[in-house]
C-alpha cells in the first residue's frame, strides 16, 4: 500500500458525540456556500446536489473515543459504526478510570498517530462559573463538596489526563481544544501550554492559537483556542527548525488559513475571501418541524419567552451569524423567531402563521455544521435500548461539538503537511 494512502490512526478523548471526529475523517456533507473554491478547489471533488456538497473523506480514521455522558456514545455510535466502527470503540467511561486501568497492567490505549481532546471547557468559559483549575466538579461529572481540596482529579484539571494518554500513545501529534475564555482566566494558557510541553517523550508545542468558526464557513460567532503539539523525535530537521521559530512560516504553519470574511474585510479587497455564511444559508430548506420526518427537528424546546433580561431570550438573524450554540440549555436556547410584542422583526412569518418557538435541535445543528445523517434525538426501539437520546440531550450535545467543518479545516491542513513534517 501506498504510504500516502495508509490510514493515521486517531484517538479521541472527551469525545462527545464526534464533532471533531467527523471533522478529521470527512466524508460529510455540508452546503456549498460554506466551502471556499478557490482556496480550496480539491474539496469540490466530492459528489454534489444542489446546494450540498459531500467533503471528501481524509486519511484520519477515529479507532478509539471516550466520555463520560451516555447520549454522547449513543450519537457517536450511532453515526460512526456506519464508518466501520463498533460500540466497543466508544469507552463510556472518565478519563482518570481509563488511565488508571492502563496502569494497572490493563491495554487500554491503542497506539496512534494522533490524540485529539476537547477537556472539559465548563471551568474556563465565560458563560459559566469561571472557576478553572479549581473546579467544583470531580472528573466523572459529580459535585465536589465544600471541604474537599482541589486535585488533578477536578474537572478542571483533566487536561493533565489527556497529557497522560499523551505520554503513554506517544503519537506523532496531540490536539487539544477549549473555549477562548480559557485565556483571559490568568495565566492559564501559558500553564496549559508549558504543561503539554513537558510531556515525558517530548513534543514542540506551538503557541495555542483561538480560531473564529465564521472565518472558517462556519454560521455562528463560536471561538475556540486550539492547542498542538509535535513529537520532536519523529520530525525532519527542516520542521523541527521552523515549529521551534518564534514566528513560523506559512509553509509550517499547522493552523489553517480562513476561507471567510466580514463585509468590511471583502471590502479591504481580500478577494479570495467569501462572504461569511447566515444562518438563513443554512436553515432556509427546513420545513417548520411539525411538517418534518426528522425527529431532530420535530424537538425544540417548549420554554416561553421570559424576557429580554434573560440569556436566550433573543431572536436569531437570519441575514447575519447565529449564536454559539452552547450546552445545557434547554430552557434558554434562541429563538427562531418571536412574536412582534416580544420584538420579532420577522413579521411576515407571524403574518404568515407561523409560531413564535425556539431553535429545533436540527436546526442548531446545522449552525454547527452537522449533516443531517447525524441523530441528536433517538427514541429507544425496545426497552434495552441503551442509544436513546432526549431532547434536552440533544441539545447539550450540540452545544458541547467542536463543529465538524472547524473541525475538517485543522485535518485537512495537517494532511497537507502530514509528509513535510516526519523522518
Amino acid at each position: 500500500m501506498n504510504p500516502m494512502n495508509k490510514d493515521i490512526r486517531l484517538l479521541s478523548l472527551f469525545s462527545g458525540c464526534g464533532g471533531l471526529d467527523l471533522g478529521f475523517e470527512g466524508g460529510f456533507d455540508i452546503f456549498k456556500k460554506c466551502v471556499n473554491p478557490q482556496i480550496h478547489p480539491d474539496w469540490l471533488n466530492g459528489s454534489s446536489k444542489k446546494n450540498i456538497l459531500k467533503l471528501p473523506e481524509t486519511r484520519f480514521k477515529t479507532i478509539f473515543a471516550n466520555d463520560i455522558f451516555p447520549a454522547a456514545k449513543a450519537a457517536w455510535v450511532s453515526y460512526f459504526r456506519n464508518n466501520g466502527n463498533s460500540p466497543e470503540d466508544f469507552k463510556l467511561e472518565s478519563i482518570v478510570d481509563l488511565v488508571k486501568k492502563n496502569n494497572s497492567k490493563n491495554h487500554i490505549f491503542p497506539k496512534a498517530e494522533i490524540v485529539t481532546g476537547g477537556f472539559p471547557c465548563q471551568d474556563f468559559s465565560v458563560a459559566g462559573k469561571r472557576n478553572g483549575f479549581n473546579s467544583h466538579k470531580s472528573h466523572n461529572g459529580d459535585l465536589l463538596s465544600m471541604i474537599d481540596n482541589p486535585t488533578e482529579e477536578n474537572r478542571g484539571k483533566l487536561y493533565m489526563w489527556m497529557k497522560k494518554v499523551i505520554e503513554i500513545v506517544e503519537p506523532k501529534v496531540f490536539i487539544a481544544e477549549n473555549v477562548k475564555g480559557l485565556i483571559s482566566l490568568s495565566d492559564t494558557k501559558a500553564i496549559i501550554e508549558n504543561d503539554f510541553r513537558n510531556v515525558s517523550s517530548g513534543y514542540v508545542v506551538v503557541d495555542a492559537q483561538v480560531l473564529y468558526a465564521p472565518s472558517y464557513g462556519v454560521p455562528q460567532t463560536r471561538e475556540r483556542i486550539f492547542f498542538i503539539g509535535f513529537k520532536k523525535s519523529c520530525l525532519t530537521k527542516e520542521a523541527l527548525k521552523a515549529l521551534t521559530q518564534e514566528h513560523i512560516s506559512p509553509e509550517f504553519n499547522p493552523y489553517p488559513i480562513p476561507t471567510h470574511g466580514s463585509n468590511e474585510t471583502l471590502l479591504s479587497n481580500n478577494k479570495e475571501l467569501l462572504a461569511y455564511v447566515t444562518t438563513s444559508d443554512v436553515l432556509n430548506d427546513l420545513p417548520e418541524p411539525e411538517s418534518s420526518n426528522d425527529l431532530s427537528h420535530q424537538s425544540f424546546s417548549k420554554a416561553k419567552w421570559y424576557g429580554k433580561h434573560c440569556q436566550g431570550q433573543t431572536e436569531i438573524d437570519l441575514g447575519g451569524l447565529g449564536p454559539t450554540i452552547r450546552s445545557e440549555h434547554h430552557g434558554n436556547i434562541e429563538f427562531r423567531r418571536l412574536a412582534i410584542e416580544h420584538g420579532g422583526k420577522y413579521h411576515h412569518e407571524i403574518n404568515n402563521g407561523l409560531k413564535e418557538r425556539r431553535l429545533s435541535v436540527r436546526e442548531c445543528a446545522r449552525i454547527q455544521t452537522f449533516p443531517d445523517n447525524f441523530e441528536f434525538v433517538r427514541k429507544p426501539e425496545n426497552r434495552n435500548d441503551d442509544y436513546k437520546i432526549s431532547v434536552s440531550d440533544g441539545y447539550r450535545l450540540v452545544g458541547n461539538a467542536v463543529p465538524p467543518l472547524l473541525g475538517y479545516h485543522i485535518a485537512t491542513r495537517l494532511q497537507e503537511l502530514w509528509p513535510k513534517l516526519w523522518k
